[in-house]
């Protein structure tokens, strides 16, 4: 399944090259062109009937994860988060290092030898490091060095019915979406389909991105926060897990264009695709760079609603990946009625 290949992908932010590797084998036979830019964007480029308009539809290959900063005497890894990952969601999770992809796990001293003050508070970053079975500072930098990144270790299966459980769904949901939209045929408008880099730290790939297409019109894939778990409140659930496709309203970062989201919300009901807004402003995504590229672009957000988003493993619902696939499909195929 190619959701599950991307998810167990190594592609911290800063070093999306495995992640890029694979979607260029599987998405080479459907272009007429692709290339890698400096960042390490990868453009995907299909020729449409029309060049009156240009379409780019987005999804980031970064994941959140972390860097080696340090080796100490006894060979335990010091280490700073990359992306925004919640520190008491860490401990004692496995991860892989480097790229020998060597196996630690994200060490804390047993709550036995804790004091009480200790037991009390909140784990901080500066208290783990990552424990990789070595010794001594020399064993460990037979295997890793200083500036190595790390992903969680986590395979992506099938969890419950109808739902997937893994890591990195944000995004690799998206960069599934694209790789299977991108066999599409007969495309009205000329369509680059962007797997971007760093979105992670601050949309940056993006930025380039989209100065470069200089897009009419672009569609960001995204998953997004889920959080309708137990005893949390309905005005805070954000999405509903099988409740579709999540088109955005704003964020800290982007306002999608009204009139876009409405079309493609009205679009999909009329064809029979669950699909929700999200329902509230908090988070972001590459939209906020594509928007204000050139001279402006339209712009809309669709994404994969993500129980447990940006921690070792995330839990999406099938149903939704579909009803988002199925989203982007309509903005390519039917891109004349929405701008």
């Amino acid at each position: 399944m190619m959701l599950k290949a991307l998810s167990e992908c190594f592609g911290p932010c800063g070093c999306e090259e495995e992640v890029r590797k694979f979607i260029i084998e599987k998405v080479r036979p459907y272009a007429d062109r692709m290339m890698v830019d400096m960042m390490g964007n990868l453009y995907v480029y299909k020729k449409g009937a029309s060049s009156e308009k240009v379409l780019m539809l987005a999804a980031h290959m970064d994941e959140v994860g972390f860097i080696v900063s340090d080796i100490t005497a006894d060979g335990y890894l010091k280490f700073k988060t990359v992306g925004g990952i919640d520190s008491r969601v860490l401990v004692s999770k496995n991860v892989v290092v480097g790229e020998k992809r060597v196996h630690g796990v994200i060490a804390l001293k047993a709550v036995h030898l804790q004091t009480a003050d200790e037991r009390k508070n909140a784990v901080r970053e500066s208290g783990l490091r990552i424990d990789i079975g070595a010794k001594t500072a020399d064993e460990a930098k037979q295997c890793v060095k200083i500036g190595d990144y790390a992903t969680f270790d986590t395979s992506c299966m099938p969890f419950g019915e109808g739902r997937r459980i893994g890591k990195a769904f944000d995004d690799r949901a998206g960069c599934a979406v694209l790789c299977d939209v991108v066999r599409e045929k007969d495309l009205p408008y000329d369509t680059y389909f962007c797997f971007t880099v760093q979105e992670e730290a601050g949309c940056r790939g993006a930025e380039i991105a989209a100065n470069r297409i200089c897009p009419t019109a672009a569609l960001v894939i995204e998953g997004t926060t889920c959080s309708d778990v137990s005893d949390v409140p309905a005005a805070m659930e954000v999405t509903t897990l099988g409740g579709g496709a999540a088109l955005s309203i704003a964020d800290r970062g982007a306002y999608s264009d009204k009139t876009l989201t409405q079309k493609l919300y009205a679009l999909a009901e009329e064809n029979g695709i669950a699909v929700q807004y999200k329902r509230t402003t908090m988070g972001g995504n590459d939209l906020r760079s594509i928007q204000r590229s050139g001279n402006g672009v339209i712009g809309a957000a669709v994404s994969v609603p993500t129980r447990y988003l940006h921690s070792p493993a995330s839990v999406i619902s099938e149903k939704d990946f579909e009803s988002v696939k199925e989203i982007a499909k309509l903005f390519v195929m039917q891109a004349e009625e929405l701008i």
